[in-house]
């Protein structure tokens, strides 16, 4: 992925949830997790920080949303606590994995600081510029 790229869907995220009127935090990493980029609004809860960057982890480390991640990652799952790998990953909606054209993975996008529904879809938003 491209800084353009990831500064791209942080405009698009950042224009969604002010139309939505939500303060949130907004972590974009690499296909390996590294940061691209990162910022939280005024008036995000501190809290949130870790939440976002790890919702992001989450989906570039695992090639999958961070919502289906929960799907295995809960009490009774084949994989639960698989989030206390990795440094610290997260198993709820916000974080969705960056995939190219051709499905390859770019990367992660994790919104934290709202809804679920509404982290999912300021991140869907944003990653829609992907393919625009």
């Amino acid at each position: 992925m491209r800084l353009s790229d990831a500064m791209t869907m942080m405009d698009a995220a950042l224009a969604e949830a002010r139309r939505r009127g939500v303060s949130v935090c907004i972590s974009i990493v690499d296909q390996a997790a590294w940061p691209m980029a990162f910022i939280r609004m005024d008036n995000a809860p501190l809290g949130v920080i870790d939440v976002a960057c790890k919702k992001a982890r989450t989906a570039a480390l695992f090639h999958m949303d961070s919502a289906d991640f929960a799907r295995i990652g809960h009490p009774g799952g084949g994989a639960y606590t698989l989030e206390n790998t990795n440094g610290g990953l997260t198993s709820f909606g916000g974080g969705l994995v960056l995939k190219g054209a051709d499905g390859s993975v770019l990367g992660g996008i994790g919104v934290s600081g709202a809804s679920t529904e509404d982290d999912i879809d300021i991140a869907r938003i944003a990653a829609q510029t992907l393919t625009a």
